[in-house]
This record gives C-alpha cells, sequence and structure tokens, in this order.
C-alpha cells in the first residue's frame, strides 16, 4: 500500500455500489486497496450511515472541505498582540520569554496571551524573506557538546595558580544565591586565542557585564576586570568565582585592588560555573565562534549587553536582569 491521499470520485462510487451490493466493509477495503478504518470514516462522516451513503454527495462535501478558508491565525488577527510578539523578536527574546514575559506587561488583557508554540509556528509559516531572517535570529541555537581534554601532570603542574582559593571553602551565600554581590566570570576567546572578551555574571540577578580587553595576559585581565567591578556598589562586589585559567595568576593583587575574593573551581568542572557558562553560550548569539574581539567595537559590546540584561529570565520569574538589579538598589 502507498502514502495515502485523498479518496477520489471512482473510489467514492465503487463504495456506494459496493454498500448497496451489501458487501462488508473489509470486502470494500480489499478491492480498493484502502486501510478499512478509511473506509468506515468516509461512509460514517457527517453523520451518515452505510445506508444513506452517496458517492455524489460525498465528493461536493469533501471538496468543500478541502477548499475551505483557512482559519486565521491567532496573530493575523490580533494586531496588537502580533506588534508585541514582533517587537520582541527583534530584540531577541525567545518564543518562552514573550509567552511568560506578556502576562506580567498585560496582567487584566485576556487578549494579550500567547503560547509559544504558537509564535513557532507563525515564524515558521513566514515566507522566506529579511523579515523572517531578522525573526529568526531570537531563536536559541543548538546545544553545543564539549569535547573531552586530557591534560598531562606536567602542563596541570605548571599552570597550578599560587595561593588560590578552592570553591570549596566559599561561603554558604554564595551557593544558594541568597545574597546579592557574588560573581562568576570567565573569557571567550577569539580564534587562535589571539583575542577574547571578558564575562562577568552576578549570580542572583543573572546581570551581565562585558569586559573589553585589548590583551588576554593576566595584568591585562586582572586590570579590566577590577576596573569593572570599582563601577559597582561595594555591596555588590563581594567575590569571583572563576576556572583555573593562567589569566587569574594575579587574583591576589586583584583582591587588593577591588576588596573581592575570588574563589576557584575546580579544573574542567564547568558546571562549577554554571551562570557563566549558559551566558557565553547566549552571547555566541552577538558573537559567533570564530569572532576576532580585536574588531568588535565596544558600541557593539555594550549592544549585546543590554540586549542580554533586558531580556526576561524564568529564574527571575520573568523580571529581566536589569529590572532585577534596579529593585535591589532601590
Amino acid at each position: 500500500m502507498g502514502f495515502y491521499s485523498r479518496l477520489s470520485f471512482e473510489e467514492r462510487e465503487e463504495i456506494s455500489r459496493a454498500l448497496a451490493a451489501g458487501e462488508s466493509l473489509r470486502s470494500i477495503a480489499r478491492t480498493l486497496d484502502r486501510c478499512v478504518s478509511a473506509i468506515s470514516r468516509e461512509c460514517r462522516r457527517d453523520g451518515r450511515t452505510r445506508w444513506s451513503y452517496r458517492a455524489g454527495e460525498a465528493q461536493r462535501e469533501a471538496f468543500g472541505t478541502a477548499h475551505a478558508a483557512r482559519k486565521p491565525r491567532k496573530l493575523e488577527k490580533n494586531l496588537p498582540l502580533r506588534a508585541y510578539v514582533l517587537a520582541k523578536l527583534q530584540q531577541e527574546w525567545s518564543p518562552h520569554q514573550i509567552a511568560k514575559r506578556i502576562r506580567e506587561d498585560y496582567p487584566g488583557d485576556a487578549t494579550m496571551r500567547i503560547c509559544q508554540e504558537t509564535i513557532y509556528q507563525y515564524l515558521y509559516v513566514l515566507p522566506r524573506g529579511e523579515l523572517k531572517r531578522e525573526l529568526l535570529k531570537g531563536l536559541r541555537q543548538k546545544p553545543r557538546y564539549r569535547r573531552k581534554r586530557q591534560v598531562l601532570e606536567e602542563t596541570a603542574r605548571l599552570r597550578k595558580i599560587p595561593g588560590m582559593i578552592s570553591i570549596e571553602e566559599r561561603p554558604a551565600e554564595v551557593a544558594d544565591r541568597s545574597v546579592p554581590g557574588h560573581w562568576e566570570g570567565d573569557l571567550i576567546v577569539g580564534p587562535h586565542h589571539r583575542s577574547a572578551l571578558g564575562t562577568l555574571v552576578e549570580r542572583q540577578t543573572r546581570l551581565v557585564l562585558l569586559v573589553p580587553l585589548k590583551q588576554k595576559d593576566m595584568i591585562s585581565v586582572r586590570e579590566a576586570f577590577a576596573k569593572a567591578i570599582r563601577r559597582l556598589p561595594a555591596r555588590m562586589a563581594k567575590s569571583m568565582t572563576y576556572d583555573q585559567g593562567t589569566e587569574m595568576r594575579d587574583h591576589k593583587q586583584f583582591t587588593l585592588d577591588t576588596n573581592v575574593t575570588v574563589y576557584f573551581a575546580h579544573p574542567h568542572s564547568p558546571w562549577e560555573r554554571g551562570t557563566c557558562e549558559n551566558t557565553n553560550g547566549l552571547l555566541r548569539q552577538y558573537f559567533p565562534k570564530g569572532t576576532d574581539f580585536n574588531r568588535v567595537s565596544l558600541d557593539q559590546i555594550r549592544h549585546a549587553e543590554k540586549r542580554l540584561n533586558t531580556r526576561p529570565r524564568a529564574v527571575l520569574n520573568w523580571r529581566t536582569p536589569s529590572e532585577a538589579i534596579h529593585q535591589l538598589l532601590r
């Protein structure tokens, strides 16, 4: 039996004649090389019975159903809702974020409700063109899988950071995110490790600070991170969790400059800095793999920082990091 296709008028005539002759549905199905269920549905559609089935009437009804006008999609008939959704998509919000945040922005308006699946369906049926490309930018990338790395004992010994404080000594208030002011830090590295961008993420509010770097040596990184931290209120700068990258070998001077204690995660344990790892993944939407950060302008960096900080987050009950931090500082 081949792929399913609609019954033809000739098949409906055969069904009508066979029913009049008293043949069973199974016999008709074998003759037409169709499923019994398909013949049964055809005979009982729209309240008909096998005794009242007529081929001409069934053909007219089937043709009318197939050519009936499509029901307008929700985003086609609700213009304010469509304007809201398109505006947020152009800000790189995901459909999930839009569907959750609209309830906060329009708490008493039942017409301003939409599920993420409806947004996805609307996007995928759009005709190809600039608008579709622009809107699809808000959809997240597919997950990238990490490759396992093996580090020789001698290399690990040379990379050892003097005087580092283990993540195991981090206070409980850092681990449970009960107090703001604790950060995670990392670098996004360009091709051939010749350029980099620093990332700092506050663990409670998920606020992102992007740190431009002229070089990725330990002095340049320490000075740039310290400059970013010093712009913060004192109660928002308490600690930073970092991996064991050699760019943070100067952590003792960093602590003297900022009064921020640095805790180091275990080797090859990115989940211990999951907030920063997740943020780095989101940043690849703006700075894809292979980006040379020496050619990225400060305006581009601040644009990406603003976009991330004005996206609603599920973990913040669909507030944005900017809203969360402003509420803390009031």
